[in-house]
């Protein structure tokens, strides 16, 4: 098994790629196996999550990066900037995992906070995507 404890720049150039869903990238230790089929053992520091594009090496400087795997996710367009914060208001107020892009919307799929929505006026589709969400406003000072 090759151990990886390390992140490198995300420019460096990998040897083999892991492909994780986000519960798996939430986690620093993990075994896993490569896409290539090279089992990894992950063993970082507690409270680092895996982001797309990150870059893994270990004492042997074998490289691999990390990809968000698809995943079943409920996603939600509007123009509506009222009806957007809105959504945003109430999701977090659930303390769920949630990406935010422009307009845009995305959870892990969840056909309660799908109905929440929707009694607000919004559409929810149903997509298999990667899922980055928010780290949190105390992920980058220590907390």
């Amino acid at each position: 098994m090759l151990k990886l404890t390390e992140l490198a720049s995300n420019t460096t150039a990998s040897d083999d790629v892991v492909t994780l869903p986000f519960e798996y990238r939430q986690k620093s230790r993990l075994l896993s196996q490569t896409d290539k089929g090279t089992k990894i053992g992950i063993f970082l520091p507690r409270g680092q999550t895996l982001q797309h594009g990150f870059v893994l090496t270990g004492h042997d400087d074998y490289r691999v990066r990390v990809h968000a795997a698809a995943e079943s996710l409920s996603v939600v367009r509007t123009d509506d900037s009222l009806l957007f914060a809105r959504a945003c208001y109430h999701l977090g107020n659930r303390h769920i995992p949630l990406q935010i892009l422009s307009s845009e919307l995305r959870f892990l799929t969840d056909h309660v906070l799908d109905q929440m929505l929707v009694g607000l006026g919004l559409t929810v589709n149903h997509e298999l995507l990667p899922f980055e969400p928010e780290h949190g406003a105390y992920h980058t000072h220590g907390h």
